[in-house]
């Protein structure tokens, strides 16, 4: 195979099929080499109808793009290394991209300090909170914080609430914004109605917990010299944390996530690597995939997806556990037809749809597919994506075999767990 690659018969039959030749380098050639020459005939022939029936509303098939591939064969593709507005897709590349850089086990730690005493129940300083990108730090992790600081003693904070580095809460990224809430969060008896509300779907006999600080919520570039830290708080585990982003594609997530990672552009340079595509085959502004600017070609959404599989492989988890199944999630699917154990994640702007992941099936095995639609037509796109994956699985079929191969393995941890805060030791004078 590396012989028909290296002679350009390969690259004769990619440009055939309307896929650019990619560069001649150590990273494209195990991709390109590695598809089996044709394609499955019903499969190219379902997709070709599919993008016919676009064409006939008027929508150009250069703006519409697919790839589909099962392991080393390429069944069916249509502009597949063009890159396309992706929208949420850019979420597969950020979730790529934090596993390898952490791992799916990892948590973030949000450290808490004091830098006085505790006498009667009162902190006699500041009380100093140093975050480092959680992602998923909201009501339910407050309310428990306050819990843990109410078990070490602190009821009242004399000084102010300090807020260090890139601490997070409620989505919110301005750290003034999100000190407030977290002061709000850690008193119940100034809790709004929001707050009050995610209260009501904690575990029964969740404390109402009372941290009153007196002082204002300011700002700091490091922590005091002198802190003494009380409690290292654990966030929920990376594969919760990308799960619950995926599942309603939340783009503050995702923007936590890949400014952690470096930004954008690491993020997208990293994911190509990993999906074993050309640089210019990701291209991203943001981790979200808020904007247009937001490309990637079809091909690439695939290579990202099983780039994900080979990673998760030792852990023995599969994408289920990282986004959002058919018939088991809601979130972005709660309007789909999608087949039932279809693994994917949705995309959307005002004039772009897509949809990637990984449906079982009884002929191929799972098969990795890539959809990205670019028009007025955002709701009809969906129905279209939705009956082609149909259709699709109609011919290919599906086993119960198939369907556990992407079965998720992990359980959810519930938010506001006592258990992920770690009582370092007890406020006392620093020294």
């Amino acid at each position: 195979m590396l012989e028909l690659f290296a002679s350009g018969v390969f690259s004769l039959w990619l440009e055939a099929a309307g896929i650019k030749s990619p560069t001649l380098q150590p990273s494209n050639v195990s991709t390109a080499s590695a598809l089996l020459l044709g394609q499955d005939p019903v499969t190219a022939t379902v997709v070709k109808r599919y993008l016919q029936q676009l064409s006939a509303q008027g929508f150009s098939e250069s703006q519409q793009g697919v790839w589909i591939q099962s392991g080393n064969q390429l069944l069916a593709t249509q502009q597949g290394s063009i890159p396309l507005p992706a929208a949420s897709l850019t979420k597969v590349a950020t979730s790529l991209v934090a596993l390898q850089t952490w791992g799916p086990q990892h948590q973030f730690i949000t450290q808490i300090g004091t830098t006085g005493a505790v006498q009667k129940g009162v902190l006699k300083g500041d009380l100093v909170v140093q975050g480092v990108g959680d992602p998923l730090f909201i009501w339910e992790e407050a309310i428990n914080l306050g819990n843990t600081l109410n078990r070490i003693g602190i009821r009242q904070v004399t000084g102010d609430l300090v807020i260090v580095g890139g601490f997070t809460m409620n989505y919110e990224s301005d750290p003034m914004v999100a000190g407030n809430l977290l002061r709000e969060g850690l008193n119940a008896t100034t809790w709004g109605e929001e707050a009050q509300s995610q209260y009501s779907t904690m575990p029964r006999g969740t404390l109402r917990p009372q941290v009153v600080i007196q002082g204002n919520v300011q700002l700091q570039p490091r922590p005091p010299v002198q802190q003494r830290l009380l409690v290292r708080h654990r966030s929920l585990p990376l594969s919760q944390l990308l799960k619950q982003m995926n599942i309603y594609s939340n783009n503050a997530m995702a923007e936590t996530l890949a400014a952690s990672l470096g930004g954008a552009k690491v993020v997208a340079q990293r994911a190509a690597i990993a999906a074993d595509v050309p640089q210019s085959e990701i291209q991203l502004i943001n981790g979200s995939g808020l904007g247009t600017a937001n490309r990637m070609s079809p091909r690439a959404a695939c290579g990202m997806f099983q780039s994900i599989e080979r990673q998760l492989q030792p852990f023995k988890l599969t994408a289920a556990d990282f986004f959002p199944v058919a018939g088991r999630d809601r979130g972005t699917l709660e309007a789909r037809q999608l087949p039932p154990a279809t693994v994917v994640k949705t995309g959307t702007l005002a004039d772009v749809s897509t949809l990637a992941g990984v449906i079982p099936t009884r002929k191929y095995g799972p098969i990795c597919f890539s959809i990205m639609n670019r028009g007025d037509a955002v709701d009809d796109f969906r129905v279209r994506q939705d009956l082609l994956l149909q259709n699709l699985r109609t011919h290919w079929g599906t086993t119960a075999l198939a369907k556990e191969k992407l079965q998720p393995n992990l359980s959810a941890v519930p938010m506001g767990a006592g258990d992920r805060d770690e009582i370092l030791l007890p406020a006392k004078p620093p020294s």
